[in-house]
């Protein structure tokens, strides 16, 4: 087994889940949180969850399940660079999607807008809802019963938690006493940040792939240009495709060496020498540099311009925000038509609840489907 570093997260120090389990005999408590992230419902889920692109509009495109098979790959190999505990890096990038509606962010604005006299909705809190309650596999308990690590990484791998959270979220919190303006580990900044690298990539390449914008547009980029020149040296004559493989490939590439060398200086930098220093410290360790986040920032404002205002984009933003608003109506006005458990509630306010559990946990086909045999009235 690796020997990790002197800042990773110690599974042997983990503060445990909130239903006592035997520890198994075979796995560490990071690996058993990974595995049971895999083998849940709302992980295969993901399969049919827009990333960018609706899942029928072509194979090629990503979906929520393989960004976020990418972004553990990176997580588990930076975390490896950094000795630090990869199990729980992949168990952080795995999970951190799971609570995205269907149809990306374009279902999550709608049904947060449904939801503001309630708060409005947050994937990222409907992630750690899912986790602590809504799976329902085991006989003594709701949720997967991961380890404090794991969903505090989830919760704070964007950073310390400022916004209001909901009482599912601050009952686990008042649980372990936890503090929610201590910084998240090293883990989970790692994961964090390996979301971004795979995210603005990812979208580069699905945008190239369909006609939204051209390489040599992209080429406005300082960053792409630089790469595009090393590129252009060998021989590229009748090989667009496979520039575009490159461009890409040279861009992670050169994201995660600026990651690695800005890390490395900011341990030396805010004297890292332990875990509470990472959770202590008043900036996050695992960061790219000025230069570097100036030009992620250039990347961002392209693709917001190019591709997710893209008319043919946003066509498809108003039939998945029309989707949405039409399923959530249907099931206020008639909530016999909500199946099991979810149509079972005290008040109005579980109601409403309910219907944003069950149309967010809602694949891009099934949401599809179910507005289809309610609002195609040639379709019985």
């Amino acid at each position: 087994m690796m020997k990790y570093s002197k800042f990773s997260t110690d599974y042997k120090k983990s503060k445990g889940r909130i239903f006592y389990e035997n520890p198994d005999p075979h796995r560490t408590c990071f690996m058993r949180d990974r595995d049971r992230i895999i083998h849940s419902s709302a992980f295969r889920r993901l399969k049919y969850k827009t990333q960018v692109f609706v899942y029928h509009e072509e194979d090629y495109y990503r979906t929520r399940l393989s960004h976020s098979l990418e972004v553990s790959q990176l997580a588990r190999s930076i975390s490896k660079i950094f000795k630090v505990n990869d199990d729980l890096a992949e168990s952080i990038s795995l999970s951190h999607d799971l609570g995205h509606t269907p149809f990306g962010h374009a279902g999550e604005d709608e049904l947060n807008f449904k939801m503001k006299k309630l708060g409005g909705f947050n994937h990222n809190f409907q992630t750690l809802k899912i986790l602590t309650k809504l799976e329902n596999r085991y006989l003594d308990f709701d949720g997967l019963n991961l380890t404090f690590e794991t969903i505090d990484g989830i919760l704070k791998h964007n950073g310390p938690v400022k916004k209001k959270i909901p009482k599912y979220i601050s009952n686990f919190i008042n649980h372990f006493d936890e503090d929610l303006k201590l910084n998240g580990s090293f883990e989970s900044q790692i994961a964090a940040i390996c979301d971004d690298i795979a995210y603005n990539n990812n979208d580069i390449d699905d945008g190239l792939h369909a006609e939204l914008f051209t390489i040599e547009e992209l080429e406005k980029i300082e960053i792409v240009k630089k790469i595009l020149k090393k590129i252009k040296l060998k021989n590229t004559k009748g090989n667009l495709k496979r520039v575009k493989f490159e461009l890409v490939r040279g861009l992670i590439k050169f994201m995660i060496n600026d990651l690695i060398q800005n890390t490395r200086s900011n341990i030396l930098r805010f004297n890292i020498e332990s875990y509470k220093d990472i959770r202590l410290c008043k900036s996050l360790i695992v960061s790219f540099s000025d230069n570097m986040k100036v030009q992620e920032k250039q990347i961002k404002l392209f693709l917001q311009k190019n591709m997710y205002n893209h008319p043919k984009v946003r066509t498809m933003t108003y039939k998945a925000k029309k989707i949405i608003s039409d399923l959530f109506d249907l099931f206020v006005d008639e909530t016999d038509l909500l199946p099991g458990k979810w149509k079972i509630f005290k008040n109005d306010n579980e109601k409403f609840s309910n219907i944003s559990d069950y149309i967010s946990g809602m694949t891009d086909k099934f949401a599809m489907n179910i507005h289809r045999k309610f609002f195609n009235l040639y379709e019985f």
